[in-house]
């Protein structure tokens, strides 16, 4: 088994029950959620949603509220005046491009105001079942220091785990990394005492040296 295939299968043993933390019930409430959290916590957007849901779940619904309006509803998350201005121009490109339904491929998705690569990555897996890896700080952190897929950039990190990773696990690969990154493989303080996976583990490897000398389980990344 290679290394590769022997880090995912470690990770699937860890988080059998890894899933989306964005609470969402439609694609479009998907959507939204994750142009909410950029830059800003799963669980403060949650907050958000619970409330702004409520009514305004649809891109018609969306568009009964102005900018400022919207702007009251986000606040918390955030970059807020921008994010307002991409939720609203997305909706109403939903609305006059798609007959109201979010688009399915990556491409229309990338179309959409306020949707990057990473975004339409996220609604194309998660809510139309597509094969797609999205690459956040979580996943970009994790597959550089596990040498899973090496790049200073997020779009050659996701070539990377493209060619690591089968096509068919590319999606639950993308919330296990991002679990990985979160319970353990910290961005400051990487718990690489508590890691099982650091006898594979290129940033370990390297760093280890130093980790012995100073007597410590782990140091700043």
């Amino acid at each position: 088994m290679q290394t590769n295939e022997i880090i995912l299968a470690e990770l699937a043993k860890l988080y059998p029950d890894a899933k989306p933390a964005l609470d969402f019930r439609s694609p479009y409430e998907l959507l939204v959620a994750v142009i909410l959290s950029a830059q800003c916590t799963d669980e403060r957007v949650n907050k958000v949603t619970q409330t702004l849901f409520r009514r305004y779940n649809t891109p018609q619904a969306m568009l009964e509220l102005s900018q400022e309006e919207l702007e009251r509803y986000i606040f918390s998350c955030g970059f807020y005046r921008s994010k307002a201005a991409h939720i609203l121009s997305a909706s109403r490109d939903i609305l006059e491009k798609f007959g109201g339904e979010v688009p399915r491929t990556q491409e229309e998705l990338c179309t959409l105001a306020g949707v990057g690569r990473k975004t339409a990555n996220v609604v194309y897996a998660v809510a139309f079942g597509g094969e797609a890896i999205a690459v956040d700080t979580h996943v970009f952190r994790v597959s550089n220091r596990l040498g899973l897929a090496v790049g200073k950039t997020p779009a050659q990190v996701e070539e990377g785990l493209m060619r690591a990773i089968p096509r068919e696990a590319w999606a639950q690969a993308h919330h296990y990394l991002i679990y990985h990154g979160r319970r353990v493989c910290h961005a400051q303080r990487p718990a690489c005492s508590d890691c099982t996976l650091a006898h594979l583990c290129a940033y370990y490897a390297e760093n280890a040296p130093a980790l012995r000398k100073n007597g410590k389980s782990h140091r700043n990344a």
